[in-house]
């Protein structure tokens, strides 16, 4: 995949940029400030909950939240819609996982997430990739009839602030970060850093703990 040289995702051993963001839970705000010199943490940026992927990335790291609290790491998800739609989705859909909204992708550019050029050599490019990135389909689709697919498992329709984040988002990859005590990340993955076919592949909670493991005997690490 394309990008503009514009963003350059934060790499391990680089200082993790600071925020300050509106948490679901209703504390006010939560920040990088938060944790630092307390505990290490997991951040996940994800797009709007238009996103079928994002959504059950979102599922996922919760169940991966217990395991890693075991190793004394926090988790945080960033979702890019309004406070009150976060509110709405998530009345019907609890989550253990705390979560933070950032609608203008503040966070995804402050960390260098790449928003690729939407041209007509990506748009051939999707159109011939097919994915399955949580494995519920009885095969790989092209892109967006994958999404569709999805979306009409999850029964979930998208209201207006979801197509105006779409509109406004598509195609933003999303990115996860460990990022130790002295607020240092450690360890990065960036969506579809290896093509395509891995669009809306969220990292395993094997893989997490792993990088999580490794991140607490010292080492750091970049995940491909």
């Amino acid at each position: 995949m394309t990008t503009q040289p514009i963003q350059v995702p934060i790499a391990p051993g680089e200082r993790a940029p600071d925020f300050t963001l509106p948490s679901l839970d209703g504390s006010g705000t939560v920040s990088l400030a938060d944790y630092r010199g307390k505990s290490s943490l997991f951040l996940a940026l994800f797009v709007g909950l238009w996103c079928p992927f994002c959504r059950r990335s979102i599922a996922q790291m919760a169940a991966a939240g217990p395991h890693l609290q075991t190793l004394g790491i926090e988790t945080l998800g960033i979702v890019a819609t309004e406070l009150e739609n976060a509110r709405l989705y998530f009345k019907f859909r609890p989550s253990r996982l705390r979560i933070a909204t950032d609608p203008e992708l503040s966070t995804h550019r402050a960390y260098g997430v790449p928003k690729p050029i939407s041209t007509p050599e990506l748009m051939a490019a999707l159109a011939e990739t097919r994915v399955n990135p949580t494995g519920e389909l009885p095969e790989p689709l092209p892109v967006r009839q994958a999404a569709e697919a999805l979306a009409r498992l999850d029964g979930y329709v998208e209201n207006p602030t979801d197509h105006a984040d779409m509109e406004r988002q598509w195609p933003q990859l999303k990115g996860q970060f460990l990022i130790d005590a002295d607020g240092l990340v450690r360890w990065t993955h960036i969506e579809c850093s290896d093509g395509l076919a891995s669009l809306g592949k969220f990292p395993s909670t094997q893989e997490i703990v792993a990088a999580a493991e490794t991140l607490l005997a010292g080492g750091n690490g970049r995940l491909h």
